[in-house]
This record gives structure tokens, sequence and C-alpha cells, in this order.
């Protein structure tokens, strides 16, 4: 299927919210069939196959295929989208503009001889930089400044279009701010009907985006991850290995991937990852504004996949959730983030909103 009418995968997709539930123990067929395409992929028969470790919207499995270590992603869902063909291809161009990503070393999101897409990419041991930050030993310094330093690295990559990318590398979107107000009524909708805005709030917003209309004027996009969170980082403490998951990419404004930190992260973060961009490319013009709108954009995203998925039900365990803390303060933590969004729109104020 196309990607075409999608702002955001995992809220967008027909099978809304499909692979952000907890998983009990791998589907014993699924990794059967895997286990039978690689031997016929890869001409052998030494193939071992263990259930991988993995927080996103696919099912994985660690591999050793004759005797080379491979991580595999399966995406099984009912819309059978290729997807995954697509984000091999983006794995690559990353890589070439300086920046580390895994190997890929087979894709297949053809579905023509097993009913699921699958990707084998380079198994890195290190955990993702999740890890590090929850146990508090992660040094934000650096690593912030290695982000913002990548991001700025990857942008060299230009993509005609705007939006997400379709199989020719193309965005599905004419103009920018058609594909940014995509499903914006639907998302906002959603979060009223559900109790987690306001009817006036989401009017507000609304009217915020409205005033701002001339940001969303790009004559050429940029690549943009799209999901750029630690847990999407692999490393230790103090250095990247890779960078993952990119299949939410689009061609898109150079300031939503900083803005995604901002969902999760406050100013000293964010500062050292301003800086770290800043090293490699100047800022765009009116950076501050369009950092606050693509914030604001990305928050509303992210409350649709959280309340439509649970997420502010679960206990620390979860990968979003800081130690120690819960669901409910993970709910908070959504409405405030939304509402320094809407306010650093409104006043174009620095990032100092986002202290601690």
């Amino acid at each position: 299927m196309s990607r075409q009418n999608i702002y955001y995968w995992k809220c967008d997709r027909p099978a809304a919210f499909h692979g952000t539930q907890t998983r009990g123990e791998a589907d014993a067929e699924i990794e059967q069939q895997l286990h039978e395409v690689l031997q016929r992929h890869f001409v052998t028969q030494v193939v071992e196959l263990s259930t991988g470790i993995g927080q996103g919207n696919h099912l994985t499995w660690n591999a050793r295929v004759a005797g080379q270590a491979m991580f595999m992603r399966v995406e099984n869902g009912p819309e059978k989208d290729g997807q995954l063909a697509v984000e091999s291809a983006l794995l690559g161009r990353v890589r070439e503009a300086g920046v580390m990503t895994p190997r890929v070393y087979a894709c297949d999101a053809t579905r023509s001889r097993v009913p699921f897409a699958w990707q084998a990419l380079e198994r890195i041991s290190a955990p993702d930089l999740n890890h590090w930050h929850k146990q508090g030993c992660l040094d934000v310094p650096r690593i912030a400044f290695d982000i913002g330093a990548a991001v700025a690295q990857w942008q060299q990559i230009t993509l005609p279009g705007f939006g997400i990318l379709d199989e020719s590398m193309r965005g599905y979107h004419a103009t920018y701010a058609g594909y940014f107000h995509l499903r914006l009524d639907q998302h906002l909708a959603f979060l009223v009907t559900r109790g987690f805005l306001t009817q006036p709030q989401s009017a507000e917003i609304l009217a915020e985006i409205e005033n701002h209309q001339s940001l969303l004027q790009l004559d050429t996009g940029c690549f943009v991850h799209k999901d750029l969170a630690l847990w999407n980082i692999l490393g230790s403490e103090n250095h990247i290995d890779a960078f993952i998951d990119f299949d939410d990419a689009i061609s898109g404004d150079p300031m939503d991937d900083l803005s995604l930190l901002a969902c999760f992260h406050d100013e000293v973060f964010l500062r050292r990852a301003f800086e770290g961009y800043q090293s490699i490319r100047s800022l765009p013009s009116e950076h501050l504004r369009r950092f606050w709108l693509h914030l604001l954009r990305n928050m509303i995203v992210k409350a649709v996949i959280r309340v439509g998925a649970g997420y502010f039900d679960r206990d620390d365990g979860f990968f979003l959730i800081s130690s120690g803390t819960s669901g409910q303060s993970l709910r908070e933590f959504t409405h405030s983030r939304l509402d320094l969004a809407l306010q650093g729109l409104r006043n174009s104020s620095s990032i100092d909103i986002l202290r601690p």
C-alpha cells in the first residue's frame, strides 16, 4: 500500500497502533518461515535464530547465518507495507553522508515467498542509549552534541517532494504545508474525543499553526529521521555506534529532528544538540519558531500514540517512562510539553523554557 495519506505510520496506518502493544514471545510460525527464507536467500543450512530485543513496532530476532551475526526485523502488519525496502536504501544514503548506520545484508518486502517483509541487518552489540540514560550514567553533554552534529550531517541529503518517501525516494507531497497538515484535524479530534485535550485547546493549537503558515513554505526538503530518540541510537555511555530505525523518515524541515529531541529532553540537552548542529552547519532562518512549530506537531502525534496505545497505563519498565515514575507522570509531561511548544511558538521563546 501507499503511504501517501499517512502523516505518521504508528497512528495513521489502517491497523492503527499495530505493534505498539505489549507482546509475548515471537510467533513460532513466523520464526520457522523466517528460518527457511534465510536458508534459501543465503544458500546455507546453518541458520540460528533467537528472539531479539526490540521496542519498536517490528518483530525482531538475533540471527547467526553461516557464522555471521545479524539482526532481523519483520513487519507483519495487515497492510502489507513495503517500507522496509525504502528504509534499507535510506540506511545506505545516511551512511554515505558520514553517519554510522547498520549495514543491510538483505531485505525482501515483496512478500513473494513469505507473508511478511523482512530485513537482515548488521548486529551491533551495543545497547541503545536510553539504557544508559535510565541508569543515570549517560554522558549527556557529549552525546547530545554528537546527535546534533549527526542531524546536520544527514541534512546534506536533499530529497524531491515532501513527507514520507515512496520507493523512488521521492516525497509523496508537492508542498511541505500539504504534508504538515495531513491528518492534523483528525489527530486533534482524537485527543479531544479521548479527553486528553478540550475543544478550546484544540482550537487554540490550530489557530497558532495558522498564524505561522509562512514557515511551511519550503522550496526543498532535507532528510529527516522523524523518530529521533535515544532508543533509536546504539552505543556506550559516551559514544554513538549507530543510528537505527529510519522507516519513518521524510523529506522535510531542518528543525524537525531537533524538535523531536525536545519531545523528551530539557534545555541542557537541547543546547548541546544545537551546538553540535552548528559545528557542522548554520541554523536556518527563524529557527526558533520552526523548532517550536515542529515540536508542537510532533507532540500532537506523540500524544495520539500514547493515548491510543495505552502508554499512560504502563509502569517504569516501559522504555518511555523514567525510572521511579509512572504512566501518569508521562501523561503530565506530555501535557506540559504541548503547552510549552504552543507558548514557544507564540512568543518565539528561547529553549530556556524547557528547563528541568
